[in-house]
């Protein structure tokens, strides 16, 4: 069955529960702590009603983190509602959802009139189920017929999202099928081209591809249901009666997965991976048996485990995971293990930063958080200690501490179901980013080591490259558009097929930023996207990854964006700022640039406006390139 087993199951819950209803007050942290915790599909829809009682969604927009979705399918999905918003809350985000009437997603799409156009969707899920999907095989048992019946299928769904992205202007998801046909030949099923089985796996597999090419993210249902088992998934009496193809036992992993997506694609996913060493990642408490008592690789089960989940994490940081370790140990011995086992996998050079020390862990935590300048957050903790995880959880609510099964042959299947570090795309950024901290940290001890600011920036000899954005860095702009809070002046979302129309208008600046220094290649770290018209260039958005402020990099930026908007016509800059709660630290960005305020604004928008007539080119240690 599945069930969010490496959530903390709740305690007390009645009461817990009550004293949420009853508050006069309810505060959203408490909510989030609520659907923190190992519910079923009882208890969800319990915190469901309360919680929509309590909220809306303007208390959301306070907070940028508020979805209006679409759930349009072909079969019921209502009893999936409540666990979809408790899926949000568990992120700190309020979902609102609009189902299309049974069976009519179709007439909803193409209805100017719809109640789905009243709804204003931001993202659509399509959600259709195995039979609808097989019904188009009209009765065919020729492999040229079902060849046929999957190419109509290929181009409906293209029509469907289509519609929502042009139209609707939407992101898309498109859940896969759960294949709950009953096989007609058996183990060689794949032989039997009309069979509905074999009909609904080939949509599944064409359906990968399919979603690539269009840059629409995928539900993956069918990989769970081969995961977790049918049976946990899909109950085929309440098919029948209730046309519910997600079992209601289903329906908090559902939502989980649901929000996850949409968690990746509004930035956030997790970003740092935290890790207790003994018994953690080895055997054994290295001050107490040395580095030969560890028990660590061949010769036992349990050593063996240890060096898969060595394996697992390490893949993990290959993808773009910074890892980081937090141990109550001497660090000489704590190091010892990393340049001595022969089994060890990770190495010192993996981990961005190393806190080990007799402090107490949420200290540790928070310490390593400013290091690397993310937000608490964005952290994950494993410990294999029920102490420290309910410590952390106490001390430091929003860090997300799983529970851990006491075999660590399953720790790699925990962190991987939880779905902390979800992801829609992975770039070279991503790949280089454990690389890119652990240089940040050379870099601050050349700072440490310089005589005064200036001269340790003219000492990084950083060279800002620049160009308009092109193919080659959309998927990186969608990433940092995406992931960026803190320093993200406007908070605006772009899809893909969103950037790809901007690269395309004539009228838009939309300019990508790497920066390079004496220490290596810090990828792209800043977007701006600029609108052109009636001599003005409206800054919609200007965002840079944190990992680069305090080096003047933006008043390179300035240098480029007010040339290349003169060159495109421009007599002035309007900038734009929207507050948030995570992007105060730029309230001041174009004041600090020589912008000078408009008193209205504009929306929630404060406007402010430079000159480009008289515009002189401001000073800076960082070296321009074009290319």
């Amino acid at each position: 069955m599945p069930e969010l087993y490496w959530l903390p199951p709740p305690s007390a819950w009645r009461e817990q529960l009550r004293e949420f209803s009853e508050s006069s007050e309810p505060a959203w942290s408490s909510a989030v702590a609520l659907a923190n915790l190992r519910l079923d599909f009882s208890k969800t829809n319990a915190l469901d009603t309360i919680a929509r009682r309590h909220f809306d969604s303007k208390a959301a927009r306070r907070k940028g983190r508020h979805v209006r979705l679409a759930l349009l399918g072909s079969s019921t999905t209502s009893h999936l509602h409540g666990a979809i918003r408790v899926a949000g809350l568990r992120r700190g985000v309020w979902i609102e959802i609009y189902e299309n009437p049974f069976g009519q997603y179709w007439q909803e799409l193409c209805d100017p009139t719809s109640g789905l156009r009243a709804f204003a969707p931001d993202t659509v899920l399509f959600a259709f189920d195995a039979e609808h999907i097989a019904s188009a095989l009209d009765d065919t048992r020729s492999k040229p017929g079902s060849g046929d019946a999957l190419q109509d299928m290929a181009e409906r769904l293209r029509a469907c999202w289509r519609i929502a992205r042009e139209e609707l202007r939407c992101r898309v998801i498109q859940q896969t099928a759960i294949p709950h046909h009953a096989h007609l030949m058996g183990n060689n099923e794949h032989r039997l081209p009309g069979s509905p089985a074999n009909f609904v796996s080939r949509y599944n597999a064409a359906l990968r591809s399919m979603a690539d090419d269009a840059g629409v993210d995928l539900l993956a249902l069918d990989d769970r249901v081969s995961s977790d088992g049918m049976d946990g998934w899909h109950n085929p009496v309440l098919w029948r009666h209730a046309r519910q193809e997600v079992s209601p036992a289903a329906a908090p992993f559902y939502g989980d997965l649901v929000v996850r997506v949409l968690a990746a694609r509004m930035g956030l996913s997790s970003k740092c991976l935290v890790l207790d060493l003994d018994n953690t990642i080895w055997g054994g408490e290295v001050g107490e048996v040395g580095v030969e008592g560890l028990t660590l690789g061949q010769g036992s089960a349990l050593g063996e485990a240890y060096v898969v989940f060595q394996k697992y994490v390490r893949a993990l940081s290959q993808r773009g995971i910074i890892l980081a370790a937090c141990s109550k140990n001497d660090e000489a011995k704590a190091l010892e293990p990393f340049d001595r086992h022969p089994d060890m996998v990770l190495r010192r050079d993996d981990f961005a930063i190393f806190m080990t020390n007799w402090n107490d862990k949420p200290g540790n935590l928070r310490a390593i958080a400013v290091e690397l300048n993310i937000g608490t957050d964005s952290m994950v903790f494993v410990d294999d200690s029920p102490f420290e995880r309910a410590f952390i959880r106490h001390a430091a609510v929003e860090i997300a501490v799983p529970e851990l099964p006491d075999d660590p042959v399953a720790y790699p299947r925990t962190l991987a179901d939880a779905g902390y570090f979800e992801a829609v795309a992975v770039t070279m950024e991503d790949r280089e980013r454990n690389s890119a901290y652990r240089q940040n940290r050379t870099r601050k001890l050349a700072l440490a080591n310089s005589e005064n600011l200036e001269a340790y920036l003219r000492s990084l000899e950083m060279v800002l490259v620049w160009r308009r954005l092109d193919s080659l860095g959309l998927q990186r702009a969608v990433q940092l558009i995406g992931k960026t809070n803190q320093f993200n002046l406007a908070g605006r979302r772009y899809g893909e097929s969103e950037i790809a129309a901007l690269m395309a208008d004539e009228k838009a600046l939309v300019l990508q930023f790497r920066l390079l220094d004496r220490f290596g290649d810090n990828g792209v770290i800043a977007i701006v996207i600029g609108r052109i018209g009636k001599g003005d260039c409206l800054l919609d958005t200007w965002l840079m990854s944190c990992r680069v402020l305090g080096r003047g990099v933006e008043r390179a930026m300035l240098n480029v964006v007010a040339q290349a908007a003169k060159d495109q016509g421009a007599g002035r800059l309007i900038g734009e700022y929207i507050a948030s709660e995570r992007n105060k630290i730029v309230a001041n960005h174009y004041d600090k640039l020589g912008f000078q305020p408009i008193a209205n604004t504009v929306n929630g928008a404060m406007r402010s406006t430079l000159n480009l007539s008289g515009f002189t080119p401001l000073n800076s240690c960082i070296a321009l390139r074009q290319g």
